[in-house]
């Protein structure tokens, strides 16, 4: 044998031990990598504490994240770390943190209610079966998950013999805090000052905790929206055509569009059959007919917004009678302004009117829904005074904080949906008081996203605020003073508000106002939004004609060709 074959068999057998080696290594790794479980962390916080080998803290770990441990311990003042590999690191983590099932991670036996939140029947549908109060005590039984920070979504929680649902930002771990107001004097304090002179509630007594105003990537708000206001009636809707044609000659970017209005159900909706059998019956479209038509809006580019009047609305108070005002002298409900009155402190309204809208989203796609009618019936302080009047009023609240809770509870399910959430408010809502129908404008556009006031020239007192002429003949005088005293002034005392869109008056003046009428035209309608954008109210406008008369539209066609 040469020299070349030896050495080549020299070779090979070196490889092979270095072959047999790295098995042999394997083999005596592998068992031990199976010393190591896997477990989570669990907490009554969303971050957790750990320590390095001296037990010294080193930073913390979000509750949820997944561990690996040997089950090595170490023993200290009567507490047991357990030694634990995260990210590769070596740290020790108390042991009363480590859990073996996602079931066990949220540690907090009972929290208390910050801001007064409802109570879901479960997870997955808006049902509410509790109004809780502002430092309520509740037994935490579980939760739903844990969102990305560990911050827990939902707790399952009881209060009495109640067990439900409630979320975790309206709560915290201590009874102090809960009972604490946010930023005490410069909130509740000043406007505890303001009084309750129409006794609708004291502004003190609502929520001004700041809230997330999102702004979704797959669904952009315009900077500015410029809208025309379409009804939902047969004859508006089949002609969906011709009002896209029209706008697209102009800076008209967006639709409002009724859902429903008081006796005018823009389309036969299922939630509307389980809540209201009489809305769905009166419907003006098929479901296919008007969403037909908002696909139409949508597809040419245009921003939709889903109109829907909530506690004005003759068709719901009729099919359940119980959920409606009652005039007590009849022992019926109240018939005001011809119509009856769904009573904003019953929960049932509110589900109907937030399923409607979340259906509309699931089925049409609208960007934004606007809750109008968001107010107990104005001009009935007489009867109130009487006593002939009982609200249902289930969890003894003022007629503010029903307003302001019902627009938490709809902009949290609609927030869900990736949409935007809007309420319309009288201008008088902005003056420095509670009105007496429960709206004040502070408390709502610190919860919604896109706040609408209703400023029109002729519904103001004819000589408001001292002006010597007719302030509807001056629109952009009384527009403009009423957004600078008034609405910018209120925008600025709350820590999250809304955009400010207001509605404009798009219709003439009527006879009996204004003997022979007082025509609205181009000019008129551009001298508004002006008035309105000087005095900082100025995230867009939409144009209020009831009958939707694309011919007025057109009439007018100048004031809304200009960018402002």
């Amino acid at each position: 044998m040469n020299k070349r074959s030896k050495l080549k068999i020299k070779n090979i057998f070196i490889l092979i031990i270095i072959i047999i080696a790295i098995v042999v290594g394997l083999t005596v790794v592998k068992p031990s990598t199976l010393l190591y479980n896997t477990y989570y962390i669990g907490g009554n916080s969303n971050e957790i504490e750990y320590y390095d080998e001296n037990l010294k803290s080193i930073g913390k770990i979000i509750r949820g994240s997944k561990i690996k441990s040997n089950n090595k311990t170490i023993e200290k003042d009567d507490n047991t770390y357990v030694e634990c590999i995260y990210q590769d690191d070596t740290i020790y983590i108390n042991n009363s943190n480590i859990k073996e099932e996602n079931k066990d991670l949220v540690m907090e036996k009972e929290i208390y209610v910050r801001t007064p939140a409802v109570i879901y029947k479960d997870t997955k549908s808006s049902d509410i079966i509790h109004q809780t109060k502002k430092g309520d005590k509740l037994e935490v039984v579980g939760y739903d998950k844990l969102i990305e920070n560990g911050e827990v979504n939902l707790y399952k929680v009881k209060i009495g013999d109640i067990t439900g649902y409630v979320h975790k930002k309206y709560v915290v771990l201590n009874e102090d805090e809960a009972n604490a107001y946010y930023e005490k004097e410069k909130y509740h304090d000043y406007f505890s000052g303001m009084g309750d002179s129409l006794g609708a509630g004291n502004a003190g007594d609502l929520d001004y905790y700041p809230r997330v105003k999102p702004k979704f990537k797959d669904n952009v708000m315009p900077d500015k929206v410029y809208a025309l206001y379409l009804n939902g009636g047969k004859d508006v809707i089949s002609r969906v055509d011709e009002y896209i044609e029209f706008a697209k000659t102009t800076k008209i970017n967006a639709f409002v569009v009724d859902i429903k209005d008081n006796e005018a159900p823009a389309y036969k909706s299922e939630a509307m059959k389980k809540y209201s059998e009489t809305n769905y019956l009166n419907a003006f479209n098929s479901l296919e007919e008007y969403s037909s038509a908002i696909k139409k809006l949508k597809d040419n580019g245009f921003y939709v917004i889903g109109r829907i009047t909530v506690f004005k609305d003759m068709y719901y108070a009729t099919d359940n009678p119980d959920d409606a005002i009652m005039d007590t002298s009849s022992g019926q409900p109240l018939l005001h302004s011809s119509t009856y009155w769904p009573s904003p402190y019953k929960r049932d309204v509110w589900m109907f009117n937030v399923e409607l809208a979340k259906e509309a989203v699931e089925l049409m796609g609208f960007n934004e829904i606007q809750f109008d009618y968001v107010r107990f019936p104005d001009r009935v302080t007489n009867l109130e005074n009487a006593g002939k009047l009982d609200y249902r009023n289930d969890y003894d609240e003022t007629k503010s904080q029903a307003i302001q809770r019902f627009l938490m509870y709809a902009t949290d399910e609609l927030h869900k949906l990736n949409v935007y959430v809007a309420a319309d408010v009288f201008g008088e809502s902005a003056h420095k008081y509670v009105t007496a129908y429960g709206q004040f404008y502070p408390a709502i556009s610190n919860v919604v996203d896109v706040i609408s006031a209703m400023p029109y020239p002729d519904h103001f007192s004819t000589y408001e605020y001292g002006f010597k002429s007719p302030v509807y003949t001056q629109p952009y005088e009384i527009l403009n003073y009423w957004a600078k005293e008034f609405a910018y002034k209120r925008r600025e005392e709350v820590p999250t508000p809304a955009i400010d869109r207001s509605w404009i008056q798009t219709y003439d003046v009527p006879n009996y106002k204004h003997p022979g009428t007082f025509v609205y035209g181009a000019e008129q309608v551009e001298a508004e939004i002006r008035g309105l954008f000087d005095g900082g109210i100025n995230g867009g406008y939409m144009t209020w004609n009831s009958t939707s008369s694309l011919d007025k539209y057109k009439s007018q066609k100048d004031a809304y060709s200009k960018e402002y």
